[in-house]
């Protein structure tokens, strides 16, 4: 499975973005997907999910600010995210919720997102 995420940049606080990841694997349709973030220093960490059905979870940290959402006939996951804040900055990446789904090395590339204050 290959997983590329795109639509980060730099922004500044408050300010919107809108991530996408598309998906070359067709059980993206028969899995939970996931956002995740890597913050410099941090693990690797679960922020949005959206379930093969389209029910969401966030962590509280972004819980009323970050939506995700999925297109499965396009195999593509989104993460809208508003009212960013610095501590958003991160790397965020895409893949199966659980994340070893796809196995250790379905990671693809993140895509970078830097709140300035």
């Amino acid at each position: 499975v290959q997983l590329q995420a795109s639509g980060g940049g730099l922004v500044q606080a408050g300010d919107s973005l809108t991530l996408s990841c598309e998906v070359s694997d067709g059980s993206f349709r028969i899995n939970n997907m996931g956002w995740y973030r890597q913050r410099p220093g941090d693990q690797r960490k679960l922020v949005a999910a959206v379930s093969i059905g389209g029910s969401e979870s966030y962590v509280d940290s972004v819980k009323g600010r970050f939506f995700a959402s999925r297109d499965n006939a396009k195999k593509i996951l989104y993460l809208q995210m508003n009212n960013l804040k610095p501590e958003d900055t991160a790397v965020y990446y895409c893949n199966a919720d659980p994340y070893y789904t796809w196995g250790p090395h379905s990671w693809g590339r993140g895509t970078q997102v830097t709140v300035s204050s």
